[in-house]
């Protein structure tokens, strides 16, 4: 993700702004007093203790065989601490493929059916430094806003000078003022959702303010998803 992205306000003038994330809240420490606890990772089953390799060798029903031993515990293998993995990919046999396997996207219509499919297009990234985020003018009261779209990320616009100061404080003063969002785009004309990185996931955006005294906070809410009420069917 860019540092830094251009921005349009409601006159239509554009700055380069940083873009970071929220201040991150440590999370509850697990551990003993004056003690921090250690994660390992270690094997836990191996490929023929799996229950298909049990049936396979043993029969459907081999719970007898778990009471008179332990055919599901590999003793030279499981419990052995693991330092690193490499990941591989299986075909439908559980074989490992050795030749990189071909992706095939699949798109899906609202009901879930299966639409197309077709090869990965690539999708370049939209927010940078030269291509401004531009303001739509589009409000939507904060309320309003929070029952209609689910916000997946939240980021915090930084000014760099006085001059990028007094442009921010004056568009979150706005939003602040009438408590709505602002929805932004990219593009020439602020309709096409933001995509933050190379083959990235396309976001709508909104901005949020706040303003106490000569202090602001200026959000970027991103959303990928739009909450909308089920129609009802009716019965013959």
């Amino acid at each position: 993700m860019s540092d830094s992205i251009n921005l349009t306000d409601a006159k239509g003038r554009d700055a380069n702004v940083v873009l970071g994330g929220l201040k991150h809240i440590p999370s509850a420490v697990l551990g003993l007093p004056n003690e921090r606890l250690t994660f390992k990772r270690f094997v836990s089953s191996t490929r023929e203790c799996s229950h298909e390799a049990l049936e396979q060798r043993l029969g459907e029903n081999y719970g007898q065989h778990l009471v008179d031993g332990d055919p599901e515990v590999d003793m030279e293998q499981t419990g052995l601490f693991i330092d690193q993995t490499q990941t591989i990919y299986l075909n439908g046999d559980g074989e490992a493929l050795f030749v990189e396997p071909e992706v095939v996207e699949i798109l899906f219509d609202p009901q879930g059916g299966e639409k197309e499919r077709r090869v990965p297009v690539d999708t370049l990234s939209n927010v940078d430094t030269a291509t401004p985020v531009r303001w739509t003018g589009k409000n939507i009261p904060v309320i309003e806003a929070v029952r209609r779209f689910a916000f997946q990320r939240h980021l915090q616009l930084f000014h760099v000078n006085g001059i990028t100061f007094d442009f921010l404080f004056e568009i979150a003063k706005t939003l602040h003022e009438s408590q709505s969002l602002m929805l932004v785009g990219a593009g020439d004309k602020g309709t096409d959702p933001l995509i933050f990185r190379a083959n990235g996931k396309p976001y709508r955006g909104f901005l949020h303010g706040r303003v106490d005294d000569q202090r602001f906070q200026l959000f970027l809410l991103l959303s990928a998803m739009e909450l909308k009420k089920p129609s009802l069917g009716t019965s013959s």
